[in-house]
Parts: C-alpha cells; structure tokens; sequence
C-alpha cells in the first residue's frame, strides 16, 4: 500500500488509536463484537472534576487527623520496656539516616534524649534499593497494650451494604496508620532507638497491634451513615445505581475526608468502574460471585507427571475425606495407578477421575463461605518447585474445612532459595493472597518447617542477624496478627499437595537487590560475586554448607544444637572430607540464618569468603591502615567466615607500619578536660613530622573537632606565632590553647604573644595525648595517617 491515511496526536499519556482505514493497509481482520459497553448517564468529567474540587485530598504530602489524638491504655502491671539500638550496616546507613531526616521533616519523628520505653528498629531494603523503616514492638509495646479489640465488620453485612450497586468505586488511603496524630504518652510509648539517638513517633505507627482497629473505628465514624460507602480499613468501597449517583456519593466521601484531615493515593485509587474485587468475591452490576482466584489453584491445577506428584494430589484429597463420603469411587482409577506393580499410564479413564476429583475439591460439599465468628487456619508448604496455601476454618468438631486454595510455581532463581527461604515465601504468599480474610484478625498460621518458629513467630523479637529477603518478609508479618505453630509434614497434606501440583504461573516475589554486597576500592573488579561463587564451590566445607542451606541440614543436626552434639558433627563432616576441618560447627550454630545467593553463602546480609579469598580481602580491610577495631567494624558490615576476628589482629599486630605508630605507654596521669560551651573556645595545637621532607602544625576545637593542618617552612617560634596569626584572623581568638612543653611553646616570645591576645596557655604531658583530652586525639590521628 502506497498513499496518505489519516491520523490523529492528542496530548497526554493515552492509548493509540487508529481509525477503520488503517486496517486493510495493515493487514488486520476483525470480525464479531468483541466489547460493548452503554454510555453512563453522566457526563465523565463530572468524576474527573472531583479531583481538582478535592485537590488537598489527593495531594502527594501526608495528611493529619484533625479528631481527638491517638490514646493507648497500657497495662500497669507491665514494666515499660528499653531494648538496645541494633547495628545497622555501614552500607545503608546513609539511606536509613536520610529516611529518618524525612520522617522527622513529615512531623513523625521527634528526638529525644530518652523515654521509658524504647524499640529498635528494622530497616529492611525494598526491590529498588530505598529503605523502610519499622519499629518492632512485638517485644515491647504491644505486650502491654490493653486490647479492647474493635470488631471486625461482619462480611455478610459489608457485601448486602454494596450488593445493588451497578458502577463502583475504590479509594486507598495514603500511609494510613501514619495519618492519625498520637497524644504525648502514645507517642513516647511507640519511641524508637535508632544509631542516631531516641525518637518519638508522634503518629500511630505500622506494627502496633491495636492499630488497625483503630483506624478501622475512625473510618466507620467518618462514613458509615452513607448510603452504598463501605470503609474497610485502609479502603474505602463507593456502590452507585449510576454515575451521577457515584459522583454524589463520592463528594460527600471526599468531603469528610478533607474536613476530617484524611488524603488519599491517587493513583491506588479506581473511580467508575464497573466491577470491584472486595473479601474474596466479585462484586458486579450482576450481583455477587466468588472471586475465580479462590478455586484456580484447584481448578486449574496440571496434570500428575509421575506417581509421586499423583500421591500428594491424592493425599489432598484425603485430608477431606470426611467430607467426601464418595471420593472413593471417583478416585478408583488414581489409586489402582498407584500400586507397586502398576506402570505408570495416564489415559482417557484417569483424565476423567482427575477432573471429577478437582469438581469435588471445588464443590459445595467441601468448600465453604467465609466465616467471621469461626477461628482461622492458614496451612502453608513448599516443595522443590511450588508453593502451596489453604485457608481453612476450624470447625467445632476439630476438623478443617477449606475456605480457598492457593499455589503457585517458583520461579527459576526462586528453586535456588535455601528450602527455610521457600518455605517463608509459601508463608508471606499466602499471608498477601489472603490479605482481605486475615487483616484484622488473628488467624493460625501453620508451617511443617520448624526453623520457622524462632525467626517469623509473631510473639519473638526479630533476629539480629537475618538475610534482607528474609527481614523484608518479617517486616510484612508483622502487621498481621497471627500464632505461628508447628505440624508435621504428613498432617498438612493439603498444603503440601498444592505445592507439588502448583499452577503454571509463578510466584510473586519481592526479590532483593541482585547486587551481592561489595567492598568498595579504589581498584575497579578487585573482586567479584561470580569470582566469590566459584571459590565457594570449591572449598569443601562451604560446597558442603551451601547444598545443605539448598536442600536442608541433616535431621541429627537439627535435634540439638549444644556445643558436644555440634562437635560430633564436625567430626562426622571430617571423616567424609578426608580433611580436618573444625568449621563445622560455626556453620551449623547460624544454619537458620544462612542463605544462598547467586552461588555466593550468605550470613545475613554478610557474604562470606571462601578461604583462598581471606588474605585478599584483608588486606582491603586494612587500607590505610586503619586500627583494630575501625578494621573490624567496617568488616562486620560486609564479610565473614569463622575466626574473621582473630585474623584481624593478628593481620595487625604483624603490619610492621602499625606497630611502628603505635601510641607511646602513658607517661603522665590523664587530665580530664571539660566540654567547651561554644565553638574555638579551647584549641589544641601541636606539630607532626617530619614526613615525606616537610612538617606541619595542626590545630583542632576541642568544641566542634574541626581540624586545620597547616605546612611549616620553618618551626621556629616566630614562624608558629605567624602561622597562628593567620589561623586567628579567621576563625577568631580562642580562649584557651593547649599545647605540649616543645620548646615553640614554651618561649617567653609565644606567651608573651597569647598574653597580649588574652588567651590563656596551658601545657599537657609530652608523650601523652590523653591528657590533652578527646580533641587531642585528633591530634595523634592526623600524625598517625600522615606517617603512613
């Protein structure tokens, strides 16, 4: 086709449309019709101006509760509860501190020298590298919070509420917990401790057990007594006859909002639509249906390949069986494939079992609606290669009754995950796929894995040292109120039957940065993770560690983990090296903090290096020559392997540079210096070298620390008081100096010349830095980094 076809450029972000003509020249057949859809009875831009109407509802800045102020009531029985600051690594201090730069800028955070009671903090690292920070009060606050729970709404009644309705609306709120004001005692209760001090939040804060019935009550008072508006929670469900309806409702949802202070995120908000999922069902302008989701890991789920994806599917299907009076006629031609001497064939006879067999899972026999006054279960398992979930309720005769199914494939980095990794991903999935059914609610939640228990347990403080993929997935529980407990494997057939017969699509995964954490040097590809992997692979020990963090530690381990038990393991591992290897032990001691990634063996967020690689990355470590315990800190921040700080001082203590520089004994009995009340009140001066054929004199506030080095020609008493001259007529005249008894100092010329300036001179012991005092050892480090 040769020619001219029309063609229209609107502005904005919109589709592309292009007319009829274009089709023939273009090669595109349509036929039948494909959507239609009435014209609603009012004009579109009626709702679109709503937003500029509403334009501080909808505003990016976090909004404040104009009601009564946040109150908890605290039990007096309860002492208030002070735990310390945990580290945060050197590597995301800047974006932590950044973070906390911004919420104290939000109005959030407030510092505070201390407050009685006191949490850390956990700063897990979201996919795109920011940082969330989350105060965890499972330890502290929320054991003394009175719980006068605010009920749930009952589900019948929300979804009646919303029933008739034929165009819909759902509105998110922005940072919901953090838009509610909290009075003074709230907020030093919710205090956080960070590495920079104490902070109080003077907002309602994510991970206070109370907080979503909280928010919960303030929402129904806001908008409960309007006709079709659902709040529940941090949504908000709008139900009209028509738009014109819908656009009348919503101006009086986004009127009480903006008086009451509240603002929404605009774009998690979907206004005029024509169907919303809400609690597990679909809600349309044809009524009420269960959401597809809640069958389609049954429904949908493959075909067995062999005999054992066939027996976990079956033991499915056993776990109900009380249920199902006739599964065993349905099931007939699955079983008889299942014995010993049977060949594995799949036909037209067990097709047609399988898919009767899936109509029962799915049937009204088994499968029952949601319940508010019933407890529930959630039941999670993972397999080599899927993840499973059934949310059950627990009925008053003991047994379980499925509510809906969940599974999903993992992805191919996902088969990598250490199998405690694949078995909390089984858990956080099935936390977020169910998010409408748990939230709010205290639910149980059962796992087959039992390292589980001391790491995802709702009642126990986080653990110091964790991977970031597995505190992110803390951090994410934490909001929920859940009891965590322990089933073996063939009681949770269910579960463990979804996870072996998992959908096609995989699993969602909010995985870390793909980045293994290295040290930064001035040399480009000094060292790299695929380098750092290889090695890993050929040692030994730590090929051997990594397949068991893979595929999980042998039972005899897991039984005890006391120091003799410890060593007789070590000893068995030696025996099957052939070597002598006494690291065993330190691996086992952290087997349920250790994880793999991209081949590289990772403690927390700490890789740790083969051992043909712990010379190099010490002597990187020690990098201008750094002191023992700068050396050490900064190494806790990235790296580790067993007897990383023994290594460390010896690597010192045999640098011939350090042990030349080290500070002299003490000659002198320290003086202790008072803090100067203001800036270049008290100086400290002193002269180094020489080094490298020149000499300098050094000048430090003992107030601010601030340091001036300046180069001497000459370092006679008039060439310092000259030097000083020039110092003097910029920053000021100081109050004080202090110096050592060199013989500059000591001239009747240099007291004569601070005499006349009013300043006072006063002498600390040679040799002897600490009584000079904290600035004083500012002195000794800028001669120290100049010798080297």
């Amino acid at each position: 086709f040769k020619g001219f076809l029309p063609l229209t450029i609107v502005k904005g972000n919109l589709p592309s449309l292009l007319g009829r003509e274009w089709f023939k020249p273009l090669q595109i057949s349509l036929s039948g019709v494909h959507k239609m859809q009435t014209e609603p009875d009012a004009k579109p831009t009626a709702l679109t101006s709503l937003e500029d109407e509403f334009r501080d509802v909808f505003s990016p800045e976090l909004g404040k509760y104009k009601g009564t102020p946040i109150s908890f009531n605290l039990d007096p029985n309860i002492a208030p509860i002070r735990l310390k600051p945990r580290r945060v690594p050197f590597a995301i201090r800047p974006k932590v501190e950044e973070q906390l730069d911004k919420l104290i800028k939000q109005g959030i955070l407030e510092p505070v020298d201390h407050a009685k009671w006191e949490t850390p903090i956990v700063t897990p690292v979201k996919p795109d590298g920011s940082i969330r920070i989350c105060a965890d009060y499972k330890t502290t606050l929320n054991r003394a919070l009175q719980h006068n729970a605010y009920p749930v709404p009952v589900v019948q009644h929300l979804l009646h509420s919303i029933s008739q309705g034929k165009i819909f609306a759902k509105l998110d709120l922005a940072q919901a917990y953090q838009q509610l004001p909290v009075d003074e005692a709230t907020a030093e209760a919710q205090t956080i401790v960070t590495h920079r001090g104490a902070f109080k939040c003077k907002r309602l804060q994510f991970g206070v057990s109370i907080a979503p019935g909280l928010f919960q009550s303030i929402m129904e008072r806001l908008l409960i007594d309007i006709p079709g508006v659902v709040p529940y929670f941090d949504d908000v469900i709008i139900s009209a006859s028509s738009q014109a309806d819908l656009y009348q409702k919503l101006r009086i949802v986004l009127s009480r909002l903006q008086e009451a202070g509240l603002k929404l995120k605009k774009d998690k908000c979907h206004i005029g639509v024509a169907q919303v999922e809400f609690l597990g069902f679909l809600i349309n302008a044809s009524g009420i249906s269960p959401t597809p989701s809640k069958l389609k890991a049954i429904k949908e789920a493959p075909p067995p390949k062999d005999k054992s994806e066939l027996q976990a599917f079956l033991g499915l299907l056993n776990f109900y069986n009380v249920f199902l009076p006739q599964k065993a006629t349905v099931a007939e031609p699955l079983h008889r494939l299942l014995d010993k001497t049977a060949a594995w064939n799949w036909g037209k006879k067990e097709a047609e079992a399988f898919s009767k067999v899936k109509a029962l899972l799915t049937s009204n026999s088994i499968l029952m609606q949601y319940n508010e006054t019933l407890p529930l279960t959630l039941t999670c398992d993972a397999s080599p290669y899927g993840i499973g979930a059934v949310l059950s309720h627990k009925l008053p005769n003991g047994k379980e009754a499925p509510v809906a199914y969940f599974s999903k494939t993992l992805s191919k980095p996902q088969r990598n995950y250490s199998q405690i990794d694949k078995e909390a991903l089984a858990a956080v999935a099935g936390v977020k796929r169910f998010h409408e059914y748990l939230y709010g609610r205290k639910f149980t939640l059962v796992t087959d894995h039992k390292p589980l228990l001391g790491i995802l347990a709702g009642d126990k403080p986080t653990p110091n040292i964790l991977s970031p993929r597995m505190l992110r997935w803390t951090v994410f529980l934490a909001a929920y109120n859940y009891e965590l407990t322990h089933r073996p494997g063939k009681e949770i057939a269910n579960a463990d039957a979804l996870s072996r017969c998992p959908l096609p699509d995989t699993a969602e995964d909010p995985a870390p940065s793909a980045t293994i954490l290295n040290i930064e040097v001035d040399r480009p590809g000094l060292l790299t993770s695929a380098e750092i992997a290889r090695l890993t692979a050929q040692d030994k020990t730590m090929a051997r560690v990594s397949n068991y963090v893979w595929k999980g530690w042998p039972l005899s381990t897991q039984a005890s983990s006391n120091t003799r038990r410890s060593t007789r393991f070590a000893e068995k591992e030696n025996r099957v090296s052939g070597s002598l290897n006494n690291d065993m032990p330190h691996y086992e001691r952290r087997k349920t903090e250790l994880s793999v990634l991209k081949g590289c063996l990772l403690w927390g967020d700490r890789v740790v290096i083969p051992p043909t690689l712990r010379r190099k990355i010490l002597a990187v470590l020690h990098n201008g020559h750094p002191g023992m315990v700068k050396m050490k800190a900064l190494a806790r921040s990235y790296v580790w392997w067993p007897g990383l700080d023994k290594d460390i001082e010896a690597w010192v203590e045999t640098c011939n540079p350090c042990q030349e520089t080290r500070q002299a004994p003490p000659k002198a009995r320290p003086t202790a210096w008072e803090t100067p009340s203001t800036p270049w009140a008290r100086v400290h001066i002193d002269f180094a070298g020489p080094f490298h054929g020149q000499t300098f004199l050094i000048i430090v506030d003992a107030y601010s620390k601030w340091l001036e080095v300046t180069i001497m020609n000459s370092t006679t008493t008039e060439a310092t008081i000259k030097a000083l001259q020039r110092i003097f007529s910029t920053h000021g005249i100081p109050d004080i100096v202090v110096s050592d008894n060199g013989p500059q100092f000591t001239a009747k010329d240099f007291e004569e010349f601070l005499a006349d300036l009013g300043i006072r001179h006063a002498l600390s012991a040679p040799a002897h830095p600490a009584t000079n005092g904290q600035a004083e050892i500012m002195v000794k480090l800028t001669k120290t980094t100049l010798k080297k």
